[in-house]
């Protein structure tokens, strides 16, 4: 296929999705977070609109099967700046709509809430990426994102209007957006805010991404730890198990006491860390009924 990818295709044993396919409309990401795993196979770009995109999503369309779960986007952003006035997104939507598809959209921008008149009628699920509170380390870790408030009235109006939302509280960073009283607020505003699910998990490294990280907070101690204590684990470097689940318990036992699902990404951390039937918060979309034509 051109522009549908099974997911996770070197099927890593720390995987939990389930099947699905991944979906970018758009090349690079103008989001620029540093910490970004993407960026060491397909560089440092901002997003631009793929050529010819939905004429080949279209043929795809017709070799998979109905009901299938597609994810926008799993290394990319499917809202960046350009989609206010390009639409790339919402075509594709509407096409995935018309061929019967379940969407589940990640992103880390307000305009997904333009599409809520799609997202109401598709079995669809919407996770939105929050990484910290503190709005200094926010600009440092995701220079080019929506601001946190913007995103925290996303949850709110997508929930307002019966979309299942989440929240992707990742990646969890020692030393930058560890701070467990503050992971434990995060986590009581994104649920007050509406999220139903939370997903997390912590910073795998990869070298080009831990120079951009010490440049940015110009701090060499993050890339001394990883070198010192970490693994490499199917291509990324993990920190020990012990310090994996340290870093992500606020998160788990928060979620807990709030009563919301809460599952980590690939960390393979046993069942007391994955409370949920899925960890990318696909077990949110709910069928529902095509009510009349939409507008591009």
């Amino acid at each position: 296929m051109r522009v549908l990818r099974v997911f996770d295709p070197w099927k890593s044993p720390l995987c939990t999705c389930p099947f699905k396919y991944s979906l970018h409309p758009y090349t690079g990401c103008s989001h620029f977070c540093p910490y970004c795993y993407a960026t060491s196979y397909i560089g440092r770009k901002p997003s631009n609109p793929k050529n010819n995109f939905l004429a080949m999503l279209k043929t795809d369309l017709t070799k998979v099967e109905q009901g299938s779960i597609i994810e926008l986007s799993t290394s990319s952003d499917p809202y960046p700046p350009v989609e206010a006035w390009a639409g790339l997104t919402r075509k594709t939507l509407i096409l995935l709509h018309e061929h019967d598809m379940k969407m589940l959209i990640t992103t880390k921008s307000h305009i997904v809430k333009r599409d809520v008149d799609i997202l109401a009628r598709a079995p669809a699920a919407v996770m939105i990426t929050i990484t910290t509170l503190n709005r200094e380390i926010s600009g440092r870790l995701e220079p080019g994102a929506p601001p946190l408030d913007k995103r925290l009235k996303t949850i709110q109006y997508l929930g307002e209007h019966g979309i299942p939302v989440g929240a992707r509280i990742d990646p969890v960073i020692p030393g930058i957006n560890d701070d467990p009283l503050e992971l434990k607020e995060l986590v009581d505003t994104v649920v007050d805010a509406g999220a139903q699910h939370i997903v997390t998990s912590t910073y795998k490294a990869r070298w080009d991404s831990l120079k951009r990280l010490s440049q940015a907070f110009r701090d060499e101690s993050l890339t001394t730890l990883y070198k010192e204590s970490g693994e490499v684990l199917h291509g990324s470097i993990y920190l020990p198990k012990a310090e994996r689940s340290r870093l992500l318990q606020p998160i788990i036992t928060q979620a807990g006491v709030r009563k919301v699902t809460v599952a980590t990404c690939r960390e393979g951390l046993g069942a007391a860390f994955f409370k949920a039937p899925s960890c990318d918060g696909s077990h949110m979309i709910t069928a529902r009924k095509k009510k009349g034509g939409l507008d591009e």
